[in-house]
């Protein structure tokens, strides 16, 4: 045979001559082997998104409680708001891809934001606590893959993990929300993927009642953070203030639960996209010196969320300049 003629330690591809050993890091491939992606801040100037424009699987809406919605949907309204969002970031400067499944998919496959977690090497993909919602993660890891976004880790085993519980303090630290979608075991996983990036996690614990962390903080900026009076976790007032920022309590809750007021997305410091029809929040965020660019989401609404839940959140400039 070949290999008992010639050594195989001369063959690159045993090491020998010709072989040339992969000495960079993941983070340093993004943009080069792989799409430009990540995020490190919730504030930055946001590049891109993935969105699911809903389709015939709202028909399921029809029986609300089955699909952890609210109320049916009228799905050619959802429709012509799903795309007012899409158009709106397109006028922002944010780049919109969409995710198009093959087959009908699952009634709440449009709420991308519970599906990954984005790092500044790439995604952790989520696992749905819900049964309902289970198997939706298959489509975005196929979308993301296809876009060249790497996966980094998928939550497995028992742990469940939703994107909308976690949001980036700073480079450095994540605050992380444990409740009904996201649990200890879906949270040490996200947490020990995070550590070898060199990146804590701060957790907190939700109120019961609540659905995400994603409903109760928002950050627009480097040094100020948004949150729901009675809801947010004193833990998590005081991981922020310790980093610099301001904590701006919403002073009209009731914008907030019914017209989804702080479902909002973050376009860039101090720039916001955010639900129609809140004008006391829109004028408590103009007195901060917060832009609000609007669209309405009522129809979308019934399904128990709105921009922020809809918008899986690819790239965003990073926080600090990265050297060369």
């Amino acid at each position: 045979m070949l290999e008992s003629r010639i050594a195989p330690y001369t063959h690159s591809a045993y090491g020998g001559d010709g072989w040339q050993p992969r000495t960079t890091t993941t983070r340093e491939e993004i943009g080069r082997l792989w799409a430009a992606c990540g995020i490190d801040s919730e504030w930055a100037t946001l590049r891109a998104v993935v969105l699911h424009r809903p389709g015939a699987e709202l028909a399921a809406s029809a029986d609300p409680a089955a699909v952890n919605m609210l109320a049916p949907l009228d799905l050619a309204r959802a429709q012509a708001q799903h795309d007012g969002i899409a158009d709106a970031y397109r006028r922002a400067g944010v780049t919109v891809y969409r995710l198009d499944p093959d087959a009908v998919p699952r009634p709440n496959q449009m709420f991308m934001a519970d599906l990954f977690f984005m790092t500044p090497e790439g995604a952790i993909l989520a696992r749905p606590a819900s049964q309902a919602r289970a198997g939706e993660e298959r489509e975005a890891a196929r979308r993301l893959a296809a876009l060249g976004v790497p996966i980094v880790r998928s939550v497995s085993g028992r742990g469940t993990f939703e994107g909308a519980d976690a949001l980036w303090l700073d480079p450095r630290t994540v605050i992380l929300g444990r409740g009904l979608r996201t649990n200890d075991a879906g949270a040490a996983q996200v947490a020990a993927v995070l550590a070898e990036m060199g990146v804590a996690v701060v957790q907190v614990d939700l109120p019961y009642g609540a659905m995400h962390l994603m409903g109760m903080l928002r950050i627009v900026d480097r040094d100020l953070a948004v949150a729901w009076p009675g809801r947010f976790a004193l833990r998590g007032v005081e991981a922020l203030r310790e980093r610099g920022y301001r904590v701006a309590f919403l002073p009209d809750t009731r914008e907030a639960r019914d017209g989804y007021a702080l479902n909002f997305v973050t376009l860039g410091p101090r720039r916001v996209l955010m639900a129609a029809g809140n004008p006391t929040t829109e004028a408590f965020l103009g007195d901060l010196g917060v832009a609000c660019v609007t669209t309405p989401v009522d129809e979308l609404g019934k399904a128990a969320g709105a921009i922020g839940c809809l918008t899986g959140v690819l790239h965003r400039d990073p926080a600090t300049p990265q050297q060369e």
